[in-house]
């Protein structure tokens, strides 16, 4: 009877920890990696979500800019993780879109990450300075056959990057990347400012990320990517401009795990990322910088990041700029 009892004590011991080791997660603080700098897209989406987002979670979140190679650093950072929750990434379009279409030796593909949700959708909008005499991408595209004009990205096969060469090329210019000087930073937010400076022409970026530009008046938007006007973005669309191929064109934030994240934590991640896109807050903000607020389970946002490689993949097969070694 002794025995008994204590076997019965011991198993239900066991039974308890076990259902309170499952039920503990996250029991402590959770490092969300950023893979781009500070004042770009993907760093404002992120640092924007943070607060309601820890607070679905109940446990702080850690943000981390892990900077490089056009955010395969970040992104090899996650990867390498142990796959328990604890370290997150913020992907994006460039490091898991533009990023596997680019670069054949990338060190990581997109079965290396288990996708939890993309939740954002930005439009991308082209920008020059006010004082720079272009009024429109008419303007834009007479000043690259004279000759001289750059445009600045986050970094080589960033989204930055295609996204200028992309733009140049719907609008006639053939040889986009010998007809004008690509000049990559280190971030978004960078390469904003250079325009801003006089150091490159023009940017095509995620409308998030120059949104304070175009409220403080420094930056001036000459097209948006999108079908539909974007809101505070005074600015033909590529539907105006006869430019449907651009709609493609666009960015992204999701969330993701390396590949090995057990599904009862990718469910605990689809419910808090449920709740925190719903915070009232967060969408005004979102909504006031262009972006589109989108949440998708994980088999959408699979099938979502999945054409966006394939778009990327042609635009860069058709301009060579495929890196094999």
């Amino acid at each position: 009877m002794k025995l008994k009892t204590i076997f019965t004590t011991g198993a239900l011991m066991a039974g308890l920890s076990a259902g309170a080791a499952l039920a503990e997660y996250p029991e402590r603080p959770i490092n969300m990696i950023i893979p781009y700098g500070a004042g770009g897209a993907t760093d404002i989406s992120a640092r924007t979500i943070a607060e309601p987002l820890g607070t679905a979670v109940g446990k702080p979140l850690v943000m981390a800019n892990v900077t490089g190679a056009g955010g395969a650093t970040g992104s090899v950072a996650v990867q390498n993780a142990a796959p328990d929750g604890y370290t997150m990434l913020f992907a994006r379009v460039g490091s898991h879109s533009v990023n596997p279409a680019m670069k054949a030796t990338l060190p990581y593909t997109l079965d290396d990450f288990r996708f939890v949700t993309v939740y954002e959708i930005n439009p991308v909008a082209c920008a020059v300075n006010p004082s720079s005499g272009i009024e429109s991408m008419d303007d834009l595209i007479a000043k690259v056959r004279e000759g001289g004009v750059t445009y600045s990205s986050s970094g080589v096969g960033s989204l930055l990057h295609l996204a200028g060469a992309m733009v140049l090329r719907e609008f006639g210019i053939e040889d986009p990347l010998n007809e004008a000087t690509h000049i990559p930073l280190k971030g978004g937010g960078a390469a904003a400012t250079a325009v801003l400076n006089g150091t490159a022409t023009f940017i095509c970026t995620n409308s998030s990320a120059l949104a304070s530009f175009v409220t403080n008046e420094q930056l001036k938007i000459i097209l948006v990517t999108t079908a539909e006007p974007v809101e505070g973005f005074d600015a033909p669309t590529a539907a105006d401009l006869g430019k449907p191929a651009l709609h493609q064109l666009v960015g992204w934030t999701g969330i993701a795990g390396p590949a090995g994240l057990p599904d009862d934590i990718a469910q605990k991640w689809g419910a808090w990322m449920a709740t925190a896109t719903q915070d009232a807050d967060f969408l005004q903000k979102m909504t006031e910088r262009g972006s589109v607020i989108r949440l998708m389970d994980p088999a959408e946002a699979n099938e979502f990041i999945e054409t966006q490689y394939n778009t990327f993949r042609k635009l860069v097969d058709d301009l060579g700029m495929r890196v094999e070694g």
